[in-house]
């Protein structure tokens, strides 16, 4: 296992590496996931780390973890080119980490979910996005924070658009859905009063109207933050936690991988 750190604008990014033996011939190249802890744009959450980092580690990706800005420097799309320059240093660094880079996927949860699709809605804007090496090649979000407007988390809403009307009707992403959205896989606990499910349910119906390839899961039960939904992160729910064999099995299928 090789431990690596880079800044991806003023972000520091944490990877944790699968090495390349010549005696385990089968997973030369892997898919690379990013992770983008929630936690209102305020924080980022420490149970939607690590032990998301574990569970993918397990399964032969290369895994990151991205410390975007939060607070009062989260504004003016700053997470956003942090993500992107994230992405964009990975496939720069594709034959050194032993990464294919058509198998970038980017996972978030609630704030970070809404950060992994601000990407995902602006990636090749002119006035935002910079082009295809910043594209995710498919999106995981977690009981994201899609709204800013109705059902909105307010607190989120806040911090991204720096309270400014203009940039919280661009953080508003059912609003700038394209044909070009990755793929995306999704899911939301039905007891989240925190982030309402109707925030991804906003961007399913957004995702089928555009024909986007998605898989989209509400489960019954379920509050907001509550990760692996395991006794480890302190959240343990048996129901949502299908949410990770689920994901895997989507995910893994849509790029051709066995782990």
């Amino acid at each position: 296992m090789r431990l690596i750190s880079f800044a991806a604008d003023e972000a520091e990014v944490r990877g944790c590496l699968q090495e390349d033996y010549e005696t385990l011939k089968a997973h030369k190249i892997r898919p690379a996931l990013v992770i983008c802890p929630g936690g209102a744009y305020r924080w980022r959450s420490p149970r939607e780390k690590d032990p998301v980092a574990f569970a993918f580690l397990a399964q032969g990706w290369q895994v990151f973890i991205l410390e975007y800005s939060c607070g009062e420097k989260a504004a003016d799309f700053r997470p956003f080119r942090e993500l992107a320059q994230c992405i964009r240093t990975i496939r720069k660094n594709c034959a050194e980490w032993h990464i294919d880079p058509e198998k970038i996927a980017v996972l978030g949860f609630s704030a970070g979910g809404h950060l992994a699709a601000t990407l995902a809605a602006y990636w090749n804007d002119p006035a935002v996005g910079t082009g295809n090496d910043i594209r995710p090649d498919a999106l995981i979000l977690c009981y994201p924070v899609i709204s800013t407007k109705e059902f909105a988390h307010e607190e989120s809403a806040m911090w991204v658009s720096g309270s400014d009307p203009q940039m919280r009707e661009m953080m508003h992403l059912p609003d700038h859905v394209t044909s070009d959205f990755p793929p995306t896989f999704m899911w939301h606990g039905g007891e989240d009063t925190s982030v309402p499910p109707e925030n991804s349910l906003m961007l399913a119906v957004e995702l089928k109207k555009h024909h986007i390839p998605f898989e989209y899961h509400l489960f019954e039960t379920g509050v907001h933050g509550i990760s692996m939904c395991t006794q480890e992160v302190e959240t343990p729910d048996d129901v949502c936690r299908q949410w990770v064999p689920l994901c895997l099995t989507w995910i893994n299928r849509r790029f051709d991988y066995v782990p």
